[in-house]
């Protein structure tokens, strides 16, 4: 299959992306993206309160796709492991609306976790995510993977938006996780 990489040009344009990536993530990344869509949300005149806000989250995001990319022993080619390893994310910007995207493998054994985790985040008004932050917080417990389990809450209270999530099954072993992001620029 020939892309026409003009094509990809305007399927960016009509769907307003500022910034895409599919890759390895690492620090280095992050710091690099930080730093680009900072002067990019300087550059489109949003008020501060709203950058702020942008920022936050999409810091939250990609170091949940750092922290939590889910580790596969792969039997196949070295390409079929650098797969499940990497992810990809999108940022877009809407007259109403900047969308953080990311995706990424996920080891079947946790798509039951991330899926209560989003639910119950998404059944509580803003007082209760308030009050569940706290909870969370307070409560001292770390996952495996060394973090409290306050991203996706963090995400949900900044966004001001429910989070909206896709898993697909690629096979018994893991799935492909997706995460959507709204923060209205209210």
């Amino acid at each position: 299959m020939k892309t026409d990489i003009f094509d990809l040009y305007k399927l960016m344009e009509r769907d307003y992306v500022l910034l895409a990536f599919k890759g390895s993530i690492t620090s280095e990344l992050l710091s690099s993206v930080f730093q680009i869509m900072e002067s990019k949300m300087e550059d489109l005149k949003d008020a501060p309160k709203i950058r702020k806000r942008v920022f936050n989250v999409l810091v939250e995001c990609l170091q949940n796709l750092y922290h939590h990319i889910d580790e596969f022993e792969v039997k196949g080619s070295p390409e079929e492991l650098a797969e499940k390893k990497s992810a990809i994310f999108s940022i877009s910007r809407t007259p109403d609306s900047y969308n953080i995207v990311t995706g990424n493998y996920i080891d079947a054994a946790n798509v039951a976790d991330i899926s209560g985790k989003i639910d119950y985040i998404n059944s509580l008004d803003r007082d209760q995510l308030k009050a569940y932050y706290k909870e969370v917080l307070n409560n001292g417990v770390l996952s495996k993977k060394g973090g409290g389990g306050l991203g996706l809450i963090d995400i949900a209270r900044r966004s001001g938006s429910k989070l909206d999530y896709n898993i697909r099954e690629i096979n018994e072993g893991f799935s492909f996780f997706t995460l959507t992001v709204k923060i209205l620029k209210k």
